[in-house]
């Protein structure tokens, strides 16, 4: 047949026929249909990965109106939720557990009564040792114990007075999902 001899193998470029001093690579039409297969799940598992980041599973729901965006981090035995505002500052985290926090929260701290998951709640300033740095004033954190063995720990980083309060609303009407309680987060 000659020194060369036609094969159905695929080649990158139009079929031509293989010589032994052919140096480009080849791969079989199985191989090459197996690395499209690979390619296409890849894209699939991408944007099943976008759109999941996109609507978080088990942070509760923020308003549309909120211009708040979750990002989620979910570990075996918490998972944290934290919203940030369009230009990318953080301004409420919100960590889902089975064990307790064991937050030291000081009565002389203690500021505004709230509502979290159904539970009542009081709002403290955090405990920095003493400092105080800028925002310090609208900054606040509570836990929450809202099941058997189940906490909330809320920390507020509002820009001023006015967001404070509308975060403070924002937390009262959250709704865990059943996704965040059924694990036992």
């Amino acid at each position: 047949m000659g020194k060369c001899a036609q094969t159905a193998w695929v080649v990158y470029g139009p079929p031509e026929p293989l010589c032994q001093h052919d140096a480009r690579p080849l791969r079989p039409l199985g191989e090459a249909m197996n690395v499209l297969r690979a390619a296409v799940c890849l894209s699939l598992l991408l944007s099943a990965a976008a759109i999941s980041a996109q609507s978080s599973n088990v942070c509760p729901s923020l308003p549309a109106d909120s211009g708040l965006q979750w990002q989620e981090q979910a570990q075996a035995d918490f998972v944290l939720c934290k919203a940030s505002t369009g230009d990318g500052r953080e301004v409420l985290s919100l960590m889902l557990t089975a064990r307790d926090p064991n937050l030291p929260l000081s009565r002389p701290l203690r500021q505004e009564k709230g509502l979290f998951a159904g539970e009542s709640l009081y709002w403290y300033q955090p405990d920095l040792g003493g400092q105080q740095p800028p925002g310090y004033e609208t900054r606040r954190i509570t836990v929450v114990k809202f099941d058997k063995n189940r906490y909330a720990q809320i920390a507020l980083y509002a820009g001023d007075a006015k967001e404070l309060g509308a975060l403070q609303s924002l937390t009262q009407g959250m709704n865990l999902t059943p996704a965040a309680v059924a694990a036992g987060r």
